[in-house]
């Protein structure tokens, strides 16, 4: 079973649009569980409401969608994790370092030029046409991380 893991900020912006998005695109897939959480998040709060009503026009839905804060348990149960910016990465190493070897920027397998090794920009507090620049960056940037994943991982042989 893989389980991926996005990471952002308050896990009501990026994290959250990622976690949708990666999920919808393995959604037939059973080898996948998809969830996300934030280095800073207020437990309980919603998806913001452009992240919401973006991926709601696209048939996905985040009404019971509840951030969480980041843990170690959470970080144990992952096995790809993907930070949303360097920043996120560096919090994770300092904070877990015994996770940190699993930890990957969310755009370090982008197939454009312009997206790869870049932070996904955060449209926290700003208008609609922010979280629709995030949404397009993160729909070009995770189907490469989903050929990524399943390239590289290791079949068990149990």
């Amino acid at each position: 079973m893989k389980n991926v893991l996005f990471v952002c900020t308050g896990n009501t912006c990026r994290s959250p649009m990622a976690e949708a998005l990666f999920r919808d695109l393995v959604k037939e897939r059973a080898d996948y569980q998809v969830s996300s959480a934030g280095v800073a998040a207020a437990p309980g709060m919603p998806a913001s409401k452009h992240t919401a009503a973006l991926l709601k026009d696209r048939g996905l839905d985040l009404a019971s969608f509840q951030s969480r804060m980041l843990d170690q348990k959470t970080l144990e149960q992952a096995t790809h994790v993907f930070a949303m910016s360097s920043h996120h990465m560096a919090a994770i190493a300092d904070e877990f370092p015994a996770q940190a070897d699993k930890v990957y920027l969310v755009s370090e397998f982008a197939a454009e030029d312009a997206l790869r090794g870049r932070d996904v920009s955060d449209p926290f507090g700003q208008g609609r046409s922010a979280y629709e620049e995030t949404l397009r960056s993160l729909e070009k940037i995770l189907p490469s991380l989903l050929a990524y994943i399943d390239q590289t991982w290791k079949k068990n042989d149990g």
